[in-house]
């Protein structure tokens, strides 16, 4: 195993924010895992675990103890059960899952990261999340000092979220997960810019179809990871979408009354009874391209928090706060943000 020092992390990120690690290394082994938790442990260190470097902002002052990247490679299949290592790149999995004619993750594809970091935040996009495929994840408790397989009921997964992200955060590394796929299946087609795309076509769309409309449609929002694109210098969508009780709803609707405005309607949200965060944040005063300092709103996604060039963590962090501090106070939500903030 090797252990580096003072290496930066910022370039390991989609936002390209954030200081060094003390120490870092590459687990490309379940060993590795092991040996990376112990060498911490001898010499009480924290520990964070790095993936795909999709969902995170980095202080600016970088981490003080371990950074373990997970490396771990390879897909195995057993029919239409694929166990993938943590390292794997998510959308190279979806991209050998839709060559293959299995449908189940189809509208996840150009979502950046690894494939260990979709249970953490239950990964999701035009109607379908992780979730719904999952079966099983493969991980080391760090508790019991033990590999522990968590089935899907185990992982709690529901929006947004899992035990990996809330209850059990920082217990476990995941080094492996396990999908069930559908053969042969067809494409899910609920959200309303896919059945925008598709109107009019008098032959059902294939998986193929379905991916490369995905693809489009992320590109044209800024959410596919495009080189020299500054607009895909983010970690995606920087908040949820709120779920909320029917008195908050109604509460809701009086305040847009007030203003002249109406509650748009996304029957992918109201499945879930959510409001579309890109709305609250579009009518709070927060244009498309809107900066402060080197960090600003995407031009082509209200949701995206982008780094213009240069932008530091504090820069991004009052950015969020402002949006958070401005949408409450309009219309009395508070605005979870979806990356992992680490070290603040």
């Amino acid at each position: 195993m090797d252990i580096q020092e003072n290496i930066p992390l910022a370039p390991l990120t989609t936002l390209q924010v954030g200081g060094s690690a003390r120490f870092f290394t590459q687990a490309r082994s379940i060993e590795d895992v092991e040996a990376a938790l112990a060498f911490a442990r001898t010499r009480d260190l924290p520990v964070f675990i790095l993936g795909g470097g999709s969902n995170v902002l980095i202080s600016d002052d970088g981490w003080p103890g371990l950074v373990v990247q997970i490396g771990i490679m390879g897909i195995e299949q057993q029919q239409e059960r694929f166990a993938v290592g943590a390292g794997e790149a998510w959308d190279k999995f979806v991209s050998r899952a839709v060559t293959q004619n299995y449908a189940g993750i189809e509208c996840l594809s150009g979502i950046p990261g690894s494939i260990g970091g979709t249970p953490v935040q239950n990964v999701g996009a035009y109607g379908q999340e992780v979730s719904q495929a999952i079966v099983s994840v493969l991980a080391f408790d760090r508790k019991q000092d033990q590999v522990h397989e968590l089935s899907a009921a185990d992982c709690q997964f529901s929006y947004r979220t899992s035990i990996f992200s809330t209850t059990q955060r920082e217990r476990y590394v995941i080094l492996r997960v396990t999908y069930a796929l559908h053969p042969g299946g067809r494409p899910t087609l609920r959200y309303a810019d896919l059945q925008k795309y598709f109107a009019g076509r008098h032959s059902a769309p294939t998986l193929s179809d379905v991916r490369n409309a995905v693809l489009k449609v992320r590109a044209s929002k800024g959410m596919l990871i495009t080189p020299g694109d500054p607009d895909s210098r983010s970690a995606g969508s920087f908040f949820k979408n709120p779920v909320l009780s029917e008195s908050q709803y109604a509460d809701l609707v009086h305040r847009a009354k007030i203003r002249n405005l109406q509650i748009p309607s996304y029957p992918a949200l109201a499945q879930q009874h959510k409001v579309s965060a890109a709305w609250l944040v579009e009518n709070s005063g927060f244009s498309k391209g809107y900066s402060l300092g080197d960090a600003g709103i995407s031009n082509k996604h209200s949701l995206a928090i982008v780094n213009r060039g240069h932008a530091s963590a504090a820069e991004i962090i009052a950015l969020k706060e402002e949006i958070q501090s401005k949408i409450e106070k309009l219309w009395g939500l508070e605005l979870e943000p979806e990356p992992v903030f680490v070290d603040f």
